[in-house]
């Protein structure tokens, strides 16, 4: 079985001493590719090193909402310069944040604006982050139009209405570790109802740990847990699932085949 964790954070102080340990971790699962994603200039220059360094990474660079109150002219010709490094694949993570609020709410949609337009001016896709923020998050992708470019809605929690609505705009729908809780049920019914064609996988480790391991700090190598998971709620086998969003990756990020 090989398996992509589509988004990742090996660059988190949680990792980045120890970085060859979580890689054989989770080579010994089957996380045999990621997507090492940053958030603001050190985060992403880290993601940057990381993928240059290891061939099974890439990086996925651009300034998270949490971080967007700091975003300035010079921070976004530092990020564009990122963006042109041969291993970064798309831009993120953007988006929008109510729920912890740390930036101002009308910051967080201009700077998410303008980074899906540099995103579309530079042709690479998007990496996007929305907690609790459904409505204004969908209406910037809808008023932008990433079709051409393409974008994935990071850690999806919504309900199947939400679901279809963010597949009508072309965006790809990833599913971290809550699709494995025992009452995600929103996520479980959204997951059911995701075509296979438009799903990734991820961790968003050291966040949203899997069940088995629910509770205690995430890693790449728990992406099998999220394919178990999603192969058990759609009556797939994971060998099915690990090919198809593998696959997916592949092409979401125009990535060539290893």
């Amino acid at each position: 079985m090989r398996i992509f964790d589509s988004h990742t954070h090996l660059n988190s102080e949680e990792f980045i001493q120890d970085v060859p340990r979580y890689l054989q971790q989770a080579k010994n699962l089957g996380v045999v590719r990621m997507a090492i994603v940053g958030s603001n200039t050190q985060l992403n220059a880290d993601a940057i090193k990381l993928a240059e360094t290891y061939p099974e990474l890439v990086a996925i660079v651009g300034w998270h909402p949490e971080d967007s109150k700091n975003y300035t002219p010079a921070t976004e010709k530092v990020l564009i310069d990122q963006l042109q490094k041969p291993k970064v694949v798309a831009l993120g993570e953007i988006g929008l944040d109510y729920h912890w609020d740390t930036s101002p709410r009308e910051t967080q949609r201009k700077i998410f604006a303008r980074q899906v337009a540099i995103a579309k001016d530079m042709g690479l896709p998007i990496s996007v982050h929305n907690r609790d923020a459904f409505e204004d998050t969908y209406k910037i992708l809808r008023a932008a139009d990433i079709r051409d470019t393409g974008g994935v809605m990071h850690s999806f929690n919504g309900d199947p209405e939400w679901l279809k609505k963010f597949l009508d705009l072309g965006m790809h729908i990833s599913y971290s570790g809550v699709a494995s809780f025992k009452h995600a049920d929103e996520v479980h019914a959204s997951v059911k109802e995701t075509p296979l064609d438009k799903m990734l996988v991820e961790t968003d480790a050291p966040y949203l740990t899997p069940e088995p391991y629910r509770g205690k700090q995430n890693e790449p190598a728990y992406t099998r847990y999220v394919v178990e998971a999603i192969a058990k709620l759609r009556e797939a086998t994971p060998e099915a699932i690990a090919a198809q969003t593998y696959q997916n990756a592949e092409e979401f990020f125009k990535i060539e085949e290893d």
